[in-house]
């Protein structure tokens, strides 16, 4: 694989608190994805702070992941066209949707993703990847 781009973002968690409380929830469900939105949902219901630190580490992977691919938050990229799962594992990975999902597909991107957060700050780290041996590149999708 070539590195196609790469991405990293940091955001200060209670910025991300604070701009949750002032929309009344609705942040969340603007920028998090379906399968993000439950897990959400989840982890606020167990501690708010938990709820809140996933809210920032999954803005910070959608940065990042705009700037590895070189769009920013432009068409096709949305917030919610990505979205950034685990693995039973605890592995981070990305799932495209919808328009964006066929563009990465159009250009065999593939991407890599890493996040983490402490009390103040969440960040993410994203490589976006093209095959470099002219075989088609596995879609970013998952079962």
């Amino acid at each position: 694989m070539a590195i196609y781009g790469i991405g990293t973002d940091i955001v200060q968690v209670s910025r991300i608190a604070a701009v949750l409380e002032r929309t009344g929830g609705r942040f969340a469900e603007k920028v998090l994805g379906p399968d993000e939105l439950r897990v959400f949902a989840a982890r606020r219901r167990r501690s708010e702070a938990r709820g809140i630190a996933f809210l920032a580490t999954r803005f910070s992977a959608k940065e990042a992941f705009s700037k590895a691919i070189g769009l920013g938050m432009r068409w096709p990229m949305t917030w919610r066209a990505l979205q950034t799962l685990n693995e039973a594992s605890g592995q981070p990975y990305v799932l495209a949707s919808g328009e964006l999902a066929a563009w990465l597909a159009e250009r065999r991107i593939t991407a890599r993703v890493t996040v983490s957060d402490e009390r103040d700050y969440a960040v993410s780290f994203v490589v976006a990847e093209v095959p470099d041996d002219g075989a088609p590149a596995a879609v970013a999708a998952r079962d």
